[in-house]
């Protein structure tokens, strides 16, 4: 009984410290980052782009995504669509140029998957890239975690 007791009493004050404090996003170690907090996987010269678990995390609920058109020619570093949350509108650029090949129209109905799974069912685009060597310019996952600690020590 007292060793249950004790458990439990472990448990609640580790709870009490835990629930209030998210502590650091979600990092995944294969993916490339851009400093504009989106996240890019890369397989040959496909390339799934989406925004990361700290991005999601700071617009809050999100609410619509503007998805650009299968096709469209998109360039490293520019803006491609936007994430429209509760709290603010934020543009989402491209971590690497190249072509639209696919589109995640689930977000249409579903916005939420970028809060829900924003490195899974959550992704925005697929590009077929241009260049690979632009990757080079983008974070490792340890970068992108120092990166976003920094940030968030300056607001």
């Amino acid at each position: 009984m007292a060793s249950r007791l004790l458990w439990a009493t472990r448990a609640a004050s580790f709870l009490r410290i835990s629930v209030p404090y998210r502590g650091f996003a979600t990092v995944i170690k294969d993916l490339k980052y851009a400093d504009s907090h989106e996240w890019v996987k890369v397989e040959g010269n496909s390339a799934t782009i989406g925004i990361t678990d700290h991005a999601q995390d700071h617009l809050g609920d999100v609410v619509y995504v503007e998805l650009p058109e299968e096709g469209a020619e998109v360039t490293q570093g520019a803006g491609f669509g936007a994430v429209e949350s509760v709290k603010a509108t934020s543009d989402i650029n491209s971590p690497v140029s190249g072509k639209v090949v696919e589109v995640n129209t689930k977000l249409n109905d579903s916005p939420g998957l970028v809060n829900a799974s924003p490195y899974e069912n959550g992704w925005i685009i697929k590009v077929e890239m241009q260049n690979a060597d632009e990757l080079n310019c983008l974070m490792d996952p340890d970068q992108y975690s120092k990166f976003c600690e920094e940030e968030d020590a300056k607001h």
